[in-house]
């Protein structure tokens, strides 16, 4: 048997599994948050509007819960060219949740000082900008929705993302601010 490896997905990675896998795991990663914050040039957006799209900045208290996907090292050729324009791999541990076990695993983020990264903006900036935006792999609003759904599934209230999704909905329903 080839060498085997745990990837962390923490956006599409979750709901678009579009690799061999071994085995699968809700996992949570300690010291990071999920944030809108990276452009997406060749799936959610074009060249010209690029959409917006998932990765991870540094947050001491923070635990990112995703899936954890136990792979062969063959994989890693498919999901480098999909996490690509601006996204690199870095080790870490990750907590396996069901098997109360921690292991060695690997993640893909998209730094600050990447060609891409967008940056933080309020919440209803950054819905308006979702919604607007489409590109190659569809609808930069369908990526979000997609997401929500997905860590609802895993138990998980990202408080960004949810909050986006809120806004986004309200923007799409009838322009209206998000209100409680």
């Amino acid at each position: 048997m080839s060498k085997t490896h745990w990837v962390f997905g923490y956006g599409s990675l979750i709901y678009k599994v579009d690799f061999p896998y071994i085995d699968r795991e809700v996992a949570l990663l300690r010291g990071w948050s999920r944030r809108f914050w990276q452009g997406s040039h060749d799936h959610r957006g074009t060249p010209e509007s690029p959409g917006r799209v998932v990765t991870l900045i540094r947050d001491p208290d923070a635990l990112c819960r995703g899936v954890a996907f136990l792979v062969e090292e063959s994989v890693f050729a498919h999901l480098d060219h999909r996490e690509k324009n601006g996204y690199e791999r870095h080790r870490t541990r990750l907590q396996l949740l069901h098997r109360e076990e921690t292991v060695s695993g690997t993640f893909y983020i998209a730094g600050e000082d990447n060609h891409a990264f967008l940056g933080p903006d309020s919440d209803r900036a950054l819905a308006q900008h979702i919604l607007a935006s489409h590109g190659p792999s569809g609808s930069n609003a369908d990526y979000l929705l997609s997401l929500a759904a997905a860590l609802r599934e895993l138990g998980e209230q990202d408080e960004h993302v949810m909050s986006l999704e809120k806004e986004l909905l309200a923007l799409r329903d009838g322009g209206k601010a998000a209100q409680d």
